[in-house]
């Protein structure tokens, strides 16, 4: 169910509310299948009787009805892939924050000089103390991860460093690198507090001509391991493209260094087409 508070003027909207409001936005009655999403939306407020969109959905009906660039950030735990993201229109920001298990996401305005925050806090950007690992690279395959992983699926709920001795095996087992690399990597398998991908598309130009432009940067939090840069393979990943044998590179990566390569995610004024004024990032 749809819901809103407007003393922080934040919703909580469902991808069928989503679209929804974006065929009332642009003049069209919803079709059949979305008639409970409609009624539901009405229920509370944010639709009237007639299809009128309350005042609080003025950013994001705006934003996502003109978008400048995209951001999608799908980070990957113990509950499974959650989707968060944020939307750059012409005159406003709205991030879009994704929960386990609920169907509904919550959106909220943001200052686009807080864009970079916004960002970080997706991905749950922290700084702390590390482990300093005996070595900043480890160069594997997707088939010695998955071998790694299936050991630690059958058993669920051991202590990190039991985990790591039984990824350990797995991962020797499966011709995975030498030492110390190896016991590495296991227990990079092991403390894994979770894996997130950000994307950023926007409308650019190649060769002189209108195409679509995207970056993408993808990392492994390991906890006190710190992060880790995943190279290889190499982002956008299509369907059908990781085999066993796709090679795994992973470097080692300080917090800051993370926040540097987001902020690089994110186009220049001139990478972007038809942007009257640009899009300035905000600066760190």
């Amino acid at each position: 169910m749809p819901s809103y508070d407007s003393s922080r003027a934040r919703l909580r909207l469902a991808d069928r509310h989503v679209a929804v409001l974006g065929h009332l936005a642009d003049g069209e009655t919803p079709p059949a299948e979305l008639a409970e999403a409609l009624g539901e939306l009405q229920q509370i407020g944010l639709v009237g009787e007639e299809g009128e969109l309350s005042p609080l959905l003025k950013d994001l009906v705006v934003t996502f009805a003109d978008p400048m660039v995209m951001v999608q950030v799908e980070v990957t735990g113990e509950h499974g892939a959650v989707s968060h993201g944020i939307v750059i229109g012409q005159d406003a920001v709205v991030v879009h924050d994704g929960w386990p298990g609920q169907e509904e996401s919550e959106y909220v305005s943001a200052e686009p000089s807080m864009l970079l925050w916004e960002l970080a806090r997706l991905v749950n950007l922290r700084t702390g103390e590390t482990v300093e690992p005996p070595v900043e690279r480890v160069e594997t395959t997707m088939g010695v991860l998955d071998a790694a992983f299936v050991a630690l699926g059958e058993a669920p709920g051991v202590e990190i460093a039991e985990g790591a001795r039984q990824a350990r095996k797995a991962v020797a087992e499966a011709g995975g690198p030498a030492e110390p690399a190896l016991s590495l990597f296991a227990d990079l398998v092991a403390a894994l507090n979770c894996t997130w991908r950000v994307t950023t598309v926007w409308g650019g130009r190649q060769d002189g001509e209108p195409a679509t432009s995207l970056r993408a940067l993808a990392v492994w939090d390991c906890g006190p391991l710190g992060y880790w840069v995943r190279e290889q393979p190499e982002e956008p990943i299509l369907p059908g493209q990781v085999t066993p044998d796709s090679p795994l590179h992973l470097a080692r990566v300080t917090a800051a260094q993370v926040w540097e390569r987001l902020t690089d995610l994110l186009p220049d004024s001139e990478d972007l087409l038809d942007a009257p004024g640009g899009f300035t990032p905000p600066q760190p």
